[in-house]
């Protein structure tokens, strides 16, 4: 998508050598489209909630009935819940001894307990109507950041540290446990098979490569992925533009691309814009002239590889004589 293969995809191509002396400074082409290739794939990652558009929804499935055990009880708290679990057991273990005959007061000698927390689990007729008020309407600090870490587990990101590492810019004020309890739970409950939406990087290479030689199933999903989303549509724009002007040469556009970049809401791109307007005629003469500086980076990059190759034991004389040999 980026270097050497973007480059390649927009069909440009290294031209005859210029003139030896007075060569004006020129920005390599090259390098422009692969500063642009990043640029827009960071765009893309800023806005990949758009990307959802082409998942396909999943059928309802129907209503299977539900377990008697989990209808009878209609508990907030799930099987694996340390208080839920904890509460259940107790209550069952009183409700055992009381069955069996033992008083109140045995009880609370055998379990260790007050006689208030006797009272309370044998007259609970179900461990659920303890739980009542047991922080089931507390508020934690990870709330708000919960639909993020949700959108990250479903592309695939599930290092625990990595997300509190993200979130915590957001301005998330909380505790790596607590998001590494929270995912834990995502791991270890069952979870439906769902497709994934493509990766910013793949939607990348539909906007950098040439319309015609997309699939039509690529094509399609980009034209719906710009449909529901302006950024990305306006983005397409600016790197196709962009590609007319590098294959045709079209210097002299390069001011307009520039203002009209920077009426859009597109981060990276300004980011480049700005680097871009500081070497402005270099970039031009770059877009313009019909030589380029490839033979003479192949030659500076064999160079080097010879000089490597002799971990850094080479005077300048040997390194000669190894230039003129190779």
């Amino acid at each position: 998508m980026c270097g050497e293969s973007s480059h390649a995809s927009f069909g440009l191509r290294a031209v005859g050598e210029g003139p030896a002396l007075q060569v004006p400074r020129r920005r390599p082409t090259s390098t422009l489209w692969h500063n642009l290739s990043e640029a827009a794939e960071r765009s893309i990652a800023q806005h990949r909630r758009c990307l959802r558009v082409l998942v396909p929804e999943t059928p309802e499935t129907p209503e299977t009935e539900p377990d008697p055990a989990e209808e009878s009880s209609g508990s907030p708290w799930p099987t694996g819940h340390r208080f839920a679990d904890r509460t259940r057991t107790v209550h069952a273990t009183v409700h055992a001894l009381v069955e069996a005959g033992h008083s109140r007061r045995a009880i609370q000698r055998q379990l260790g307990m007050t006689s208030r927390t006797v009272k309370r689990y044998a007259d609970a007729a179900k461990p659920e109507d303890l739980f009542t008020g047991q922080w089931q309407t507390r508020t934690s600090v990870l709330d708000e950041y919960k639909t993020y870490l949700d959108d990250r587990w479903n592309e695939g990101r599930t290092n625990a540290w990595k997300l509190w590492e993200e979130i915590v810019p957001l301005g998330y004020k909380g505790s790596y446990q607590r998001v590494r309890a929270y995912l834990r739970q995502k791991r270890t409950s069952p979870r439906p098979l769902t497709a994934r939406p493509p990766s910013p990087r793949a939607v990348a290479g539909w906007v950098l490569r040439r319309p015609e030689t997309l699939s039509e199933t690529e094509h399609l999903h980009l034209k719906n992925v710009r449909a529901n989303c302006p950024e990305i549509d306006a983005l397409t724009r600016h790197v196709r533009s962009f590609a007319t002007m590098l294959t045709e040469r079209q210097g002299e556009r390069l001011p307009d691309w520039l203002a009209a970049v920077r009426q859009d809401d597109l981060p990276s791109l300004h980011t480049l814009a700005a680097g871009i307007d500081r070497d402005r005629e270099a970039v031009i003469a770059g877009f313009t002239l019909p030589w380029n500086s490839g033979v003479v980076e192949g030659h500076v990059n064999r160079i080097k590889m010879l000089k490597r190759q002799m971990f850094g034991r080479a005077d300048f004389q040997l390194l000669g004589k190894r230039v003129l040999l190779s």
